[in-house]
């Protein structure tokens, strides 16, 4: 990215509303100018430079039911040496430069829903991971308001053309919001379970982004086009696990106060 690509992106960001119900989320459109979005167009990867995430992490056995969700993840290194030498070094420049900047981008256009979530933290520190992510057909994500380390998700939608534009990422309330348990609120629920409040549009150069929060209830409705391309880019920014020991006591310490 060139200081000029930036700079678009960042102005995209940085004069966008933020919209607070139910929990406070973006959508912009047009991030990238023309010429770097074809050029990402450009560098998309081949199925063999990419890999599920159920096997990327196959280890975890909470990752098993994304075998439709194929991905290129920067924190892995068996995952960008599947990558061409050419399209790795547009995407590792993309991450050296993209990942630092909109940490802080980011944070600050959120800056006061986040004061109100660490005011009583010190020492915060953060830290992000980015994929390349190829969704196909059957893909879904049930509604969930993710780990309590992340911080702010930002979703970039990468389609050619609007032919996929119901499939963006959707919103939902809980219909009884007694069955959410206080304790484990990232679990992921049955969607029946919830109402769909708006799918965001899956347009080319487009973006969601949102805060976590105890309600940010979010996911994908089950993909049903037998040609199912869903491409984009996933961003992430968490605090580091000491942080999330420092909340997780503070919040234990505050109910024990008010038993």
């Amino acid at each position: 990215m060139i200081l000029e690509d930036e700079l678009h992106t960042a102005y995209k960001f940085g004069n966008s509303s933020i919209l607070t119900f139910p929990f406070p989320h973006l959508y912009v459109e047009n991030i990238f100018s023309d010429d770097f979005y074809s050029k990402i167009h450009e560098n998309l990867l081949d199925p063999s430079e990419m890999i599920s995430l159920a096997d990327l992490y196959s280890d975890n056995p909470l990752m098993s039911v994304y075998k439709d969700r194929m991905v290129m993840d920067f924190d892995k290194k068996e995952s960008m040496l599947k990558v061409g030498k050419n399209k790795q070094k547009f995407w590792t420049s993309f991450y050296e430069n993209f990942c630092p900047n909109f940490s802080n981008i980011l944070r600050a256009k959120f800056k006061k829903f986040l004061d109100i979530r660490f005011a009583h933290l010190k020492n915060l520190s953060y830290t992000h991971t980015l994929q390349v992510v190829n969704d196909k057909k059957n893909y879904s994500l049930g509604p969930h308001t993710d780990q309590p380390s992340k911080v702010i998700s930002l979703l970039i939608y990468l389609p050619k053309n609007r032919t996929q534009i119901s499939t963006g990422t959707s919103i939902y309330m809980p219909k009884d919001p007694s069955k959410i348990n206080p304790e484990l609120q990232h679990l992921h629920y049955p969607r029946e379970d919830f109402y769909n409040v708006i799918t965001m549009p899956y347009a080319p150069n487009s973006a969601f982004c949102f805060i976590k929060t105890n309600n940010s209830f979010h996911g994908v409705e089950k993909l049903e086009m037998e040609d199912t391309d869903r491409w984009s880019l996933q961003y992430n920014v968490h605090i580091t696990k000491d942080v999330v020991d420092q909340e997780t006591a503070k919040r234990n310490e505050y109910r024990s106060k008010t038993k």
